[in-house]
């Protein structure tokens, strides 16, 4: 590693650290030259992920639309913030062991799976656009089936 000091390249790595609950990696360097210390930090970089949508089309992966989605059905309830940025990392861990591609309806599971465990009304509103629900019915089918696994 380069000194950002000196310039030259020898430098000896005094600590390392993993930031928790990400795939950064801090590391505290001195060099052997000028002895001063510098901190760098290392991502992990992981090949792109591609979507693959229902029509078949291929997208690259955008966890800004993922945090949007799950944002829009947790609008006005009682979901602190620090959970549903928990979900989204939960999310995006698991999405690391899909190698290259993963199903848009894989991602909309996930999604669906979490809400259910916190909130059953953004479960709904999630459901609501994910499943495309078309009719009044169709929203009291799902409240119904919530309904029965709430009693058993």
């Amino acid at each position: 590693m380069k000194c950002p000091f000196c310039g030259r390249n020898d430098c000896d790595v005094s600590d390392t650290r993993h930031i928790e609950e990400s795939s950064i990696i801090k590391r505290r360097r001195e060099c052997i030259h000028c002895k001063k210390r510098f901190t760098t930090y290392e991502r992990v970089e992981i090949p792109p992920l591609t979507v693959i949508k229902s029509d078949g089309k291929r997208d690259p992966f955008n966890v800004e639309k993922l945090k949007r989605g799950i944002r829009m059905a947790c609008v006005k309830r009682p979901i602190p913030e620090d959970i549903i940025e928990k979900i989204i990392s939960e999310i995006e861990m698991e999405l690391q062991d899909f190698i290259m591609e993963v199903p848009s309806k894989t991602i909309g599971e996930m999604v669906l799976k979490s809400l259910k465990k916190i909130d059953e009304v953004a479960y709904v509103r999630f459901a609501s656009i994910y499943r495309k629900f078309d009719s009044v019915d169709t929203f009291l089918k799902e409240l119904e089936k919530l309904k029965r696994k709430n009693k058993v």
